[in-house]
């Protein structure tokens, strides 16, 4: 299994590599999408004012379009249970971890996705994937991880699956 291990603030970039399980970004390209949606800004407000990463949504979003996928943002209020994962290639959370400098928080990026038909964390903090286990597992632990208002989810899927939303059931 393909995953890249945290290093700056990269963990958008990390998070995509390992849900599409392999190099697929770097930095560069990452930093050109913040210049596509800010072109006329020095200081893009979609990363790091000292471009060491933490970028925002709008650039993952835009990474995945890229790939020909969609990014989903995932309701709260639904159930994981009415996701149709066969349908799904991968999810991605963004999480609010804590800061070394309180009372600052900073976001993170993990991404999740099926390999060998078990579901895994690629959470580029950890020395390597871990295992979530299979369908009814990560349906329990998106449940867990969605009960703070400290995680957002992001289901990735094909563009056609976006616009029939054959990714959920009704």
């Amino acid at each position: 299994m393909y995953h890249e291990k945290q290093s700056k603030q990269l963990c958008l970039l990390h998070s995509l590599n390992n849900l599409y399980q392999k190099e697929v970004f770097q930095q560069k390209v990452l930093d050109g999408i913040c210049s596509v949606l800010s072109p006329d800004t020095f200081f893009s407000p979609h990363r790091s004012i000292l471009g060491l990463g933490n970028y925002d949504v709008n650039v993952m979003m835009k990474a995945v379009q890229v790939m020909g996928h969609e990014a989903v943002w995932f309701d709260k209020r639904l159930h994981p249970s009415v996701l149709v994962l066969k349908h799904v290639v991968g999810i991605i959370l963004n999480m609010t971890t804590s800061s070394y400098i309180p009372p600052f928080h900073r976001k993170h990026w993990i991404a999740i996705r099926e390999v060998g038909g078990k579901f895994y964390n690629f959470d580029s903090k950890l020395k390597g994937p871990i295992e979530i286990g299979d369908e009814s597992h990560l349906k329990s632990f998106l449940v867990e991880k969605l009960k703070t208002n400290e995680v957002e989810m992001f289901i990735v899927v094909e563009e056609d699956t976006h616009k029939s939303g054959s990714w959920k059931n009704s």
